[in-house]
Formats: structure tokens, C-alpha cells, sequence
């Protein structure tokens, strides 16, 4: 058995595909993984199960848990090792989140080779993202900017729809559990 991270992409986010934590609890226990610890209401699942293909993994949860709920739910296995040098890698040390200045951490589904250049900030200067591992982009969103940020749109059109997005304080929460 190994432990893993499992990130949920787009549920209990804005009202929609709402999906009660005990039950998605029970699912992951249905498909046979083991100490099961749900955090937060928006997708973060520490689990231990198979030492196994990850996309494998994040297909089959995928596909159960969309024959279960009656939606898509994109998956993204990490493994514990993984996720902590993750967190470790920490481009936010010399800055601190406030009312205006968010921190996030996006997970892709692939890995990919990155053809921008860091920083990078988009046209409305309102996201910076200031890292990127081939499987993880840690950025920022200056909300003083502008009211209507598209960050996760502009991160979608730079890495494609395979992408789920923490704050920065959820990524430590779920590191400390870990």
C-alpha cells in the first residue's frame, strides 16, 4: 500500500456538483482503499491504496465516482513523497498572502514541458505565475488588480482543462496531515 493525495477537480466549488464528504468517503473505501481522510469540503482525499500506474488509479476513481454521482470528476493522484516535495519546492517564502494577493498551486493531469518564460504575468498583470515543475504551477492572483480575475481560464488556456487549482493554505493543511 501506498498513501496518496487524491484532488478532486471541481466539486462543492459555487454551489455546483456537490458531494457530501462521508460519501465520497464510502466510495473510496467501496474501491478498496484504506485510511480514508477527507479535508476540507472541495476535493482533498488522503488515502493509502495500491502501488499501482497512477493514471490508472485516477481513471478507475474517476470513473466510479462519475457512475456514482451522475458527473465528471476529474482525478489527480499524488503520492505522499510527491505532494510533500511539492509543498517543500515553496516559491512563497518571501511573500505573504493578504485581502488582495492569493497563492495557489495548480496540479496538472500530464506532465508537461512549459514553453514560458518566469515570471510570467498576464496581459491584465493580475496573475503571476512564478514556478513551474512540468507538473505543478505555483502563481499568484493580485485581486487589487482586477475585479474579474480569469485566472483558472488563462491557466486552463496555458496548460489545458487537466488542471486543478489549491490556495496555498489548503496545500499546507493537506502537508501537515501527510
Amino acid at each position: 500500500m501506498k498513501r496518496y493525495v487524491a484532488l478532486l477537480r471541481g466539486i462543492n466549488v459555487g454551489g455546483f456538483h456537490k458531494l457530501p464528504m462521508v460519501e465520497l468517503r464510502n466510495e473510496f473505501a467501496s474501491l478498496g482503499y484504506k485510511n480514508i481522510v477527507t479535508l476540507l469540503n472541495t476535493g482533498n482525499v488522503l488515502l493509502d491504496g495500491p502501488d499501482s500506474r497512477v493514471h490508472v488509479l485516477e481513471q478507475d476513481i474517476s470513473t466510479h465516482l462519475e457512475r456514482k454521482f451522475g458527473f465528471h470528476i476529474p482525478v489527480m493522484l499524488r503520492t505522499k513523497e510527491e505532494f510533500l516535495r511539492c509543498y517543500r519546492l515553496n516559491p512563497y517564502h518571501a511573500m505573504e498572502e493578504t485581502s488582495n494577493i492569493k497563492l495557489y498551486v495548480s496540479f496538472l493531469h500530464e506532465k508537461q514541458a512549459g514553453e514560458i518564460t518566469l515570471p510570467w504575468k498576464s496581459d491584465d498583470q493580475a496573475l503571476e505565475i512564478l514556478s513551474f515543475t512540468g507538473w505543478e504551477v505555483y502563481s499568484t492572483v493580485d485581486l487589487g488588480v482586477t475585479k474579474t480575475v480569469k485566472a483558472m481560464a488563462i491557466l486552463e488556456q496555458l496548460f489545458g482543462k487537466g488542471i486543478t487549482t489549491r490556495n496555498w493554505n489548503s496545500v499546507k493543511r493537506i502537508a501537515e496531515k501527510l
